[in-house]
């Protein structure tokens, strides 16, 4: 039994080495996974590092741990936006797709292994599930960026197909041992696993969110440590009551991510550190739970099984699942790509070596084989099949600098990098000439790496940075200015009120705006109310209306110059038309969106 000192010194000697083999990783463009895998197998009992360790016990655990926190961490960072765009094809990826995957894969492995189906099935189940963070660390190293729906699709795909995988796992261990009988127990089983996670993950997620908003903790680190313990607690909580832990630890992150909680940016930081700590311990530690001369056995058949789950598998659940969602040919081509095996399979090999089944080793080491040959092979060829299809979009270079607000108060304020693309609205004009909201302020302007303290004089260029901080309210109103062509414009709120400085030009804001108000375009705001208004009418709360614009005065100078106008879009009304002429838009609507899919 090794002492508490020389653990220690392992454990740090494993994080320093899953660091540089982080960044021998990026360069390389090899997943990250594989790299420390690789680094645990060397470490182990038949590796130079020589660490007994055959414990699946405990690898379950710190298995179970590690990927607690990197869901946690994964909810806390998908937005509600890309949950909207993605869910319907992600949620049936992540279910019956992974049951496709499961099947076609299981009955190859029985097979191919010699298992009978329910073992067959059971391997099958095991290496059902993609892996969230080694797709997109591979993408992110390789320099790839993916089309947003695409991208969201794979991130709520991979974030949520893990709790299938593991019910199906755990229903079949409990069938082969005869716990739970094929047919109603298990559909039984599978309902209180989702209905209870998405509850319990529900819950205390929306409870969580509203006590950090209102609890005042003294020290600034106690926040990420109480959003931590909140998603501990969902996992068990509903792992308690039979449901699914992952499942609820996952939506508690995203509705706590998404309900800005104080301290937020602290938070984000403070679980992308313990992320990577779990990545790095999870994946050594499975890595030296492995034998590798007992993987050269299974080497063939687990080969063949890896090609079966590549090629036939994962693309038929692909096309099968994501078809009716109108994704193009090349990206369901690229979903079915990019089916990358992770920590869950590994992890959850362990089981069956706990519930003490026939042939459980052989399916460990098999479920090893098939997560480093799916690792490598598609891992490393990831942004090469992305470039190859054109999935892939242009990437802005990240802001060399950043600005964060720290407080222990809920603060109504964001900070957002803008970046000037050589289409932006904003690109080539001054700083004083920008129509931006009341209160609205560019902090900081980042060029070639150089901080640059803005003036009203300072004239934008393409690749510039520009820091801006502002209110959530008006973050409508800062988009369109720092828009561009060929992005599609975000359309603004109705009957909202957006403050606006009197002293601004009309033309400025005709450009910013895509306007057309008429008059002097060279007078200010002020001026061309002033001319749309009698004398006696200039005052507070007089309103000028233009198409379905409304500008009110808010503030008038001593002088009677207007310094604060508010404007508001009004509600569109309703288009009055015929059943002809509603027949022939929803056609021309179809045809469009064809049209685009097949583009």
């Amino acid at each position: 039994m090794l002492s508490i000192e020389t653990l220690i010194l392992i454990t740090g000697i494993l994080l320093l080495l899953g660091i540089a083999s982080n960044k021998f990783s990026s360069r390389m463009g090899v997943p990250v996974l594989f790299v420390f895998l690789v680094v645990g197998m060397l470490a182990g009992s038949e590796g130079i590092g020589g660490i007994e360790f055959e414990d699946y016990s405990i690898a379950y655990g710190i298995g179970t741990v590690a990927l607690c926190l990197i869901l946690f961490d994964g909810g806390v960072r998908t937005p509600y936006n890309s949950i909207r765009s993605a869910w319907k094809p992600a949620s049936v990826l992540a279910t019956i797709g992974v049951f496709i995957t499961a099947v076609v894969t299981g009955l190859a492995a029985s097979w191919i292994l010699g298992l009978t189906v329910l073992q067959g099935l059971l391997l099958g189940s095991i290496v059902g599930s993609t892996d969230a963070s080694v797709v997109f660390s591979v993408l992110r190293g390789g320099g790839v960026h993916i089309r947003p729906r695409l991208a969201n699709t794979l991130e709520v795909e991979s974030g949520s197909n893990d709790p299938m995988a593991i019910f199906l796992t755990i229903g079949l261990i409990q069938v082969l041992t005869g716990e739970v009988p094929m047919g109603a127990g298990l559909i039984l089983l599978f309902l209180n696993q989702i209905v209870v996670g998405t509850i319990v993950g529900l819950l205390v997620g929306w409870v969580g969110s509203w006590t950090l908003k209102h609890i005042r903790l003294e020290a600034a680190g106690l926040y990420p440590v109480m959003a931590t313990a909140l998603g501990l607690f969902s996992f068990g909580f509903s792992a308690a009551f039979g449901g699914s832990g992952f499942l609820a630890v996952y939506l508690t992150g995203i509705v706590i991510g998404n309900r800005r909680p104080v301290f937020h940016r602290g938070i984000l930081l403070f679980h992308d550190a313990v992320a990577w700590i779990c990545q790095i311990l999870m994946f050594t530690a499975l890595g030296i739970l492995s034998f590798p001369s007992r993987l050269v056995a299974v080497a063939m058949p687990a080969l063949m099984i890896s090609l079966v789950l590549i090629l036939i598998a994962r693309p038929l659940a692909v096309f099968v699942c994501a078809a009716p969602f109108r994704f193009a040919r090349r990206e369901l081509t690229f979903l079915s790509w990019v089916g990358l095996k992770g920590a869950v399979p590994i992890t959850l090999a362990t089981f069956p070596m706990l519930a003490g089944l026939p042939g459980a080793a052989v399916m460990f080491d098999t479920v090893f084989f098939v997560v480093l040959v799916s690792a490598l092979l598609q891992g490393w060829t990831l942004p090469a099949v992305a470039r190859y299809l054109k999935v892939d979009v242009p990437t802005r270079r990240p802001p060399p600098v950043t600005l964060e607000i720290s407080s222990l108060r809920n603060v109504d304020g964001d900070i957002v990098d803008y970046y000037v693309d050589k289409t932006c609205r904003a690109a080539g004009c001054l700083i004083r000439n920008l129509a931006l909201p009341e209160g609205v302020v560019i902090a900081l302007l980042v060029r070639d790496e150089q901080t640059i303290l803005p003036q009203g004089r300072t004239r934008l260029q393409v690749d510039d940075h520009v820091i801006v901080v502002l209110r959530p309210q008006v973050r409508a109103m800062v988009d369109r200015v720092f828009s561009c062509d060929d992005v599609p414009i975000k359309t603004l709120p109705e009957q909202m009120e957006f403050p606006l400085r009197g002293s601004i030009r009309v033309s400025d804001l005709e450009q910013c705006y895509d306007l057309e108000l008429g008059g002097d375009p060279h007078a200010t705001l002020s001026q061309w109310m002033h001319d749309q208004l009698s004398q006696d009418d200039v005052k507070s709360g007089a309103t000028v209306r233009r198409e379905q614009i409304a500008f009110h005065v808010r503030e008038l100078g001593e002088d009677g110059t207007i310094e604060n106008v508010g404007m508001t879009l009004l509600p569109q009304p309703e288009p009055v038309v015929s059943s002809t002429e509603s027949v022939e838009s929803s056609e021309g609507v179809v045809v469009s969106e064809e049209a685009e899919e097949a583009s």
